[in-house]
Formats: structure tokens, sequence, C-alpha cells
């Protein structure tokens, strides 16, 4: 689950467009068309093209199909823990959210920065009023997506990286524990010390299931390097994730892996003559030589999906896990400092994940305590997974209870 769930200072960005309470007067859906939108305290504003701030659609309606009976569009709008300038995990979200737009001829409404508290339950029920189709798009809104779910039958909530559902609530999310088990062949392959860093975000499952897989992955090429966590108990804090990221270089840790938004710990890694990956989208661009790869998300292909499921009548509460298989999570470039041969091995692996032929999360899983916890042969179920709240044998680190 992609907890994105630490709250931070609200700095709202509202764009509910005009064209909605026209669209709502002209019968463009469900929901009281008097709501002029999510407001702050602060005034709503309309067609805006700020990156991830953009206008309402309003339920346009798309040519008549042969039989007569005309197809309208969802009014779709979107809630971000972020922005899309965190070059992470909202800057995905939105590049999925730019590809459904296209393939479907429509502009959702995007509110940016929303903290997970009581403000997001108003928001989502301000959006709700309006609106067809609402993303919300961090673990932490998942309780406040029910509430509203509860009161606006007609309206589909999908939420992200949560396990809760109603009627017309889903949840979706990756294996992205695939994707950090590759990078983990190459941290292996890479070290020189054989001490490997993890700069955690939260000491949630979602964290904790990525740092196993990345500690199998070196494991698999490199039994005796040691993985070394240090939380940093942000999601976007470059200063904080910094001095984390310094922390593991001074033990003497020469490659390193974050689970942050920000680009800190491969900035610093590269100051130092390390390598380093990030989280949730390529960051070869902040620092080239020194970058290692990481996980990617890629929403476009859902979002499309769930859009296009409206339009046909066949929109389900299934939840959705996506992987490697399906293109929803994907593994970065490695860095132009990886040797071909060690590029070769990871896209063997990567191979083996996709064809079905390999299971990161299979026995024996041994941890910290030596307690076998997967006994061998056997593999993990997803839900399994999705729990995990204990460390591999081989890391260094607690698990804050």
């Amino acid at each position: 689950m992609k907890t994105k769930k630490a709250s931070r200072p609200a700095r709202m960005l509202w764009i509910i467009p005009l064209l909605l309470a026209l669209a709502a007067c002209g019968g463009g859906g469900s929901g009281g068309g008097g709501s002029s939108g999510p407001d702050p305290g602060g005034s709503a504003s309309t067609g805006s093209s700020s990156p991830g701030v953009a206008a309402g659609s309003g339920g346009e309606e798309s040519a008549a199909p042969s039989g007569g009976e005309e197809k309208k569009k969802p009014r779709v709008a979107f809630v971000y823990i972020g922005t899309p300038g965190d070059g992470g995990w909202t800057y995905e979200h939105d590049q999925g959210r730019k590809q459904m737009e296209e393939a479907h001829g429509i502009t959702a409404t995007v509110v940016e920065n929303v903290p997970e508290s009581a403000d997001a339950e108003r928001i989502i029920e301000e959006l709700a009023q309006n609106h067809d189709i609402i993303f919300t798009t961090s673990f932490g809104y998942m309780d406040q997506t029910l509430a509203v779910a509860q009161r606006y039958p007609e309206v589909k909530f999908h939420h992200v990286s949560g396990y809760k559902t109603h009627d017309n609530m889903t949840n979706y999310f990756g294996k992205n524990y695939e994707a950090s088990y590759l990078a983990g062949i190459a941290a292996g392959k890479m070290t020189k010390t054989g001490i490997i860093g993890y700069v955690g975000a939260f000491p949630i499952p979602e964290v904790i299931y990525n740092i196993n897989a990345f500690k199998l992955g070196i494991e698999s090429v490199n039994p005796d390097a040691v993985v070394h966590v240090v939380w940093s108990n942000t999601w976007y804090d470059p200063t904080v994730e910094r001095q984390a990221a310094i922390s593991l270089l001074d033990l003497g840790a020469d490659v390193l892996l974050a689970y942050q938004d920000s680009p800190a710990t491969i900035q610093a890694a590269a100051e130092r003559g390390a390598l380093a990956g990030g989280n949730d989208s390529d960051m070869t661009r902040f620092a080239p030589e020194a970058y290692l790869t990481n996980p990617t998300w890629h929403w476009g292909t859902y979002y499309e999906k769930v859009v296009q499921d409206w339009i046909d009548g066949t929109w389900t509460n299934e939840p959705y896990v996506g992987s490697m298989r399906d293109g929803m999570v994907g593994l970065a470039p490695l860095g132009p400092s990886i040797p071909d041969d060690v590029k070769a091995l990871v896209e063997s692996a990567k191979e083996k994940i996709i064809s079905g032929e390999f299971d990161v999360f299979k026995g024996p899983l041994v941890d910290q305590e030596g307690n076998v916890r997967v006994a061998e042969g056997q593999v993990m179920t997803h839900a399994e997974v999705l729990e995990m709240n204990w460390f591999l044998k081989g890391i260094e680190g607690k698990i804050p209870q």
C-alpha cells in the first residue's frame, strides 16, 4: 500500500470550474449543481493551466452511438497529498491524470496539498457534490473517503493503497516490491563495502515489505551484504532526508535507496561518490552519474480504464492490484554508471517476475530474531505481504512499535 499518510502544512490550491456548475444545472450528472466546489477559505478559480491544478470537465457528452443513446463523460476529480513538483509520488499520479484526460478528452479537477485530517473529508465531500469519479491518492484518506462514499452513493470513489471498500468505493495499488527486488540486485552487485543503506519513510507495511524485497534482491547476488535502515518519518522533506542519507554514508554505505518523494538521498550520495536510487519515478535527472535505479509507478492506463468503465456502465468496486506484468509498476532505467553485465542480470530477473516464474516472497524467509516466517517452498499471499511488520535477517534497524 502506498501509504502517503504524513500530514503536511496545507497550502491548498483549489480549482472547481464554473463549467461544472453550468453542466450540473444542465443535467450533466449526479450531485448538487449549486456547489462551487471545495473552498478552504480562499477563492475558487477556473480554467487554470498550472500543473496538477486543472478545471473540471463537467460531464461533457460524447457523440451518440448508432443506437441513438447518448454517452456522457464523467466529471473526474483527484485529491493529492502533495504537488506534481515533488518529482515522485504525486508527479506520477499527475502524469496518469494527463494520460487519462488526453485519452478521453476531458479535464479533471485537482486539489493539491490536502492534509490527511478532517480537512480531507470536507474537501472530498465538496468534490462529491459535483463529480462522478473521485480518486483519493494517499493511504491516509481511506477513512475520509469511505465516510463520504457512504453519503454519496451515486459517486464512484477510488482510494489508492487502502483496503476498505463500499458499494461505490474501491481501492487500487500495485506490487512495487517486485521492482524493489530488482533494485536490490543492482545494489548488491555495485556495493564495494558490503554496506547498503535504506532511508525509510515511515515504519508501515508498505515501506517494510519494500525494504525486505530490496534485501532479498541484494542477498540473491551478495549474501554477505548488510542493509542499514534509518527512518526519516517524512514523505517530502529534503533537509531531513538528506541528513538521514548522510548518517548512512557515515556508516560506510556506498549504495543507498530511499522511499521518499524528494531526490535528497540521491544528491547526498552523489556528493560522496556513492550510488543511490529514489522512489516512484525515474530520478536519473537529479544526479545521473550517481543514479542506481528505483521502482516507478505508471497510473495512466488504470485511470483510463476506470473512466471508460464508467462511460460503458461496467464499473465495479473490485479492488485492483497492478504489477510489473501489467505495467502499473516499473523499474527506472539503470544509471549510466551501472555496467552492462549488471543490467543483464537485472533484466533476466525482471523477465522471470513478469512471466510468473519467480515470486519475490518465497520461503524460506527468516526474520531478524531467527524465526522462520515463511517455510521453504511456500509463497506469501498478497494479503500477507500487505500486513508485513517484521524485518528479514541481515537488516540492521528497528521497526518502532
